[in-house]
């Protein structure tokens, strides 16, 4: 789908206005929550479509959903700007608050793409808040604005999980509580470099088989780890969701394993998810789940990413999970996903990040 990204003089003035991106406070309110300005008397048909697209469900084992949606009234508009996601959503055959303020924005040559079916969305971030995602979908009429929806539903969703994402990922960045040196250990041994907060710790470095763990209060009612494991000397048909499922099963049941040795983790089949994504720029498939223990005692979610390094024929597998029984799980899943996210090979470091890093080997 061809973004557009059409912000003309009416609408850059408005911006200039609100202030300069210096002066911009931060937006606020919940991180699930988008604010949704639309008119009253057709709220019902345009949430009849936006439901599924943004609070689909997940389970963690508990239905949690992506994010809810909140409609405001328009006369309301200056009392919400400044929350984290904004969505604005008419049709030009209305004669109302939110289609007039649309109207006002575009010019004439963005009016034009939508009446002539070609555009629709348009996206912009940092508009009246830091950290603020805003986005209108506007089309001639209801259904033609539910057949666009539908059709670029994962483009729609995406534009506010990756805002998200950044906003969770620089909340938990914080370069004075970094473990560079066990940063900078793996990036020597093992040529990766990931992300690690302080309260992370080195559960297991398993050399021979690949493998590294990395645990976060364990034994808590509030645990979260990540592992990340390589296969080296393979090609692209390792690239598989079955391969994947394998993989994960064999590791898991090699060492993430109860104390006694009695119990080990597995991948619980029945609310498993996969999908082909683009991981930093590569082709990869990721798998989004629950895990349990074969005896059932215990279980949560579970996120992971499989590609395949081509310069070193080798496949990774960055994998995190969470056991928080008490608490919803949805928040803690997203941290270790972002985290996950942070993984790069040497490759894809500079000579001056990797001399920077290695200079806190110990």
């Amino acid at each position: 789908m061809k973004k557009l990204i059409i912000l003309i003089p009416v609408f850059l003035y408005l911006i200039v206005n609100t202030g300069c991106q210096q002066s911009l406070k931060p937006a606020f309110g919940k991180e699930d929550e988008i604010i949704v300005f639309a008119d009253s008397t057709v709220w019902n048909d345009y949430y009849d479509f936006l439901s599924p697209i943004f609070e689909k469900e997940i389970i963690t084992p508990q239905p949690e959903q992506l994010f809810y949606l909140t409609r405001v009234d328009f006369s309301n508009f200056t009392k919400y700007q400044n929350r984290k996601n904004i969505l604005i959503v008419t049709t030009l055959d209305k004669d109302n608050e939110v289609t007039n303020y649309v109207k006002s924005i575009l010019d004439s040559s963005a009016l034009n793409l939508i009446k002539n079916g070609k555009e629709f969305v348009i996206k912009k971030k940092d508009v009246w808040a830091k950290n603020q995602v805003l986005v209108i979908l506007v089309s001639n009429t209801l259904e033609e604005l539910r057949i666009k929806a539908f059709q670029n539903k994962d483009n729609l969703l995406y534009y506010f999980q990756s805002a998200s994402d950044e906003r969770v990922m620089k909340n938990l960045y914080n370069p004075t509580y970094e473990k560079k040196d066990l940063e900078a250990k793996y990036l020597k041994e093992y040529g990766w470099k990931i992300y690690i907060q302080a309260d992370f710790f080195e559960a297991i470095n398993n050399k021979e088989n690949k493998f590294v763990w990395l645990r976060r209060s364990p034994n808590s009612d509030m645990e979260r780890w990540i592992f990340i494991h390589w296969i080296d000397s393979v090609d692209s048909r390792w690239l598989n969701k079955d391969s994947v499922i394998e993989i994960r099963n064999r590791i898991t049941q090699k060492f993430l394993r109860t104390t006694d040795d009695k119990a080990y983790v597995e991948i619980a089949k029945e609310y498993l998810n996969q999908t082909e994504v683009n991981f930093n720029g590569k082709y990869a498939i990721f798998t989004q789940g629950l895990w349990r223990m074969n005896d059932y005692s215990m279980g949560g979610p579970f996120v992971n990413y499989v590609f395949l390094d081509t310069k070193k024929n080798r496949l990774y597998m960055l994998d995190g999970s969470v056991f928080s029984p008490r608490y919803e799980k949805k928040s803690l899943i997203q941290q270790v996903d972002v985290t996950l996210k942070t993984f790069k090979t040497a490759d894809e470091l500079t000579k001056e990040e990797i001399d920077a890093l290695l200079k806190y080997l110990k």
